[in-house]
């Protein structure tokens, strides 16, 4: 009898310690939600790209709006599903620890953010793929610090993907497809299936 108590008493201390230093309130839907914008958003920019007439600089303005309201409508689904899951958890969404994730997502995202700005600046388009996934995957490795395990993992596949794209860059938009959509659905599920119940 006093073992199972001691058991249960050590895993309260455990859930509590884990409590205090991760974030664990990151909505698996608001992932699945932000692999099919970045799906449908794809499939758009491929069309576009597959049209004869139009001109280079008219394509790329299109695919980077298109890239922005994707960006937008996948922050403000991700922030509004989070703060349901945090109140469904019983945490409060704004804490220190959300506070230090924010914090170590913003760095190599901005950062990444402006480098884009710069390769769209001098015309390199074939880098633009490439410097998306390799920044989020940072971003989402420093991220994994303060939330589940597996956030870091599609940190790292991010990464990997983001480095495919550089060394094809013909195949640039379908790794970004790839990593901001199929992968995003899939650790999405699995954390909303295994971790948010």
């Amino acid at each position: 009898m006093k073992d199972n108590q001691l058991q249960h008493e050590l895993s309260a201390i455990r859930a509590l310690m884990e409590k205090s230093t991760r974030f664990l309130s990151l909505s698996g839907l608001a992932g699945v939600l932000a692999g099919i914008y970045a799906l449908l958003g794809g499939w758009l920019a491929l069309e576009w790209l597959t049209e004869t007439n139009q001109k280079t600089n008219e394509i790329v303005w299109k695919i980077s709006l298109l890239a922005g309201a994707i960006l937008i409508l996948s922050v403000s689904t991700g922030w509004l599903l989070t703060i349901r899951q945090a109140r469904k958890n019983g945490e409060t969404p704004w804490n220190p620890i959300s506070r230090k994730l924010l914090i170590g997502m913003s760095i190599p995202l901005i950062t990444g953010g402006l480098l884009l700005l710069i390769l769209l600046y001098h015309t390199h388009y074939t880098l633009i793929a490439p410097v998306c996934l390799v920044f989020y995957g940072l971003a989402l490795i420093n991220a994994g610090q303060y939330s589940f395990p597996v956030v870091r993992n599609l940190g790292f596949w991010e990464i990997g993907l983001g480095l495919i794209a550089a060394l094809f860059p013909e195949q640039g938009l379908l790794c970004w497809i790839t990593g901001f959509g199929f992968l995003h659905i899939r650790y999405g599920l699995l954390i909303h299936l295994k971790l948010n119940r």
